[in-house]
């Protein structure tokens, strides 16, 4: 008996760490899904590095309070299914955003952000946010612009004195 219960509380401890080590966690329900749509997301989410495991949801409660997370005891209801991301904050949003779109039975439930609680409207929300790769074609396109511009503006200006010289 010893053996169950230290076994659980490394299971506790387990999950406990991945909640403050991510920078987030999704939590989905994943009732209704077949065999096959379960691991075409599981497919998606590793090639993000994001880790994606069921546990019981008495162990989950208890890592969540020991995390001091204890507000999401309350999504802790029925088949529960946990993303866990320690790279990236916005894959595993948008990775179980775009499946839900298509699958209507996965549902999310809960998220942690950076350690707090996030809504199902920030999920969403991030979702929507490029990836890193993204946000940093967006900063040199901006950084771009100034520099593209003047050598423009240098063209017309030489094609103008070309013309007025001809």
């Amino acid at each position: 008996m010893s053996k169950t219960i230290e076994h659980k509380k490394q299971v506790v401890t387990e999950i406990a760490d991945k909640f403050r080590e991510s920078k987030s966690t999704i939590l989905v329900d994943y009732r209704g899904l077949d065999v096959a749509e379960v691991t075409e997301l599981r497919t998606q989410l590793r090639d993000a590095g994001v880790d994606f495991k069921v546990y019981k949801n008495t162990m989950t409660r208890r890592a969540a309070e020991e995390a001091e997370l204890a507000d999401l005891n309350e999504t802790l209801v029925g088949p529960t299914a946990i993303a866990f991301s320690t790279d990236d904050v916005v894959a595993p949003a948008k990775i179980l955003n775009n499946f839900a779109k298509e699958h209507e039975a996965l549902e999310i439930k809960a998220g942690v952000i950076e350690g707090s609680i996030a809504s199902i409207e920030q999920i969403k929300e991030l979702a929507d946010l490029p990836n890193y790769e993204g946000m940093l074609s967006m900063l040199l396109s901006v950084l771009q612009a100034p520099v593209r511009n003047f050598a423009y503006a240098t063209k017309a200006v030489a094609e103008q004195k070309e013309e007025q010289g001809a």
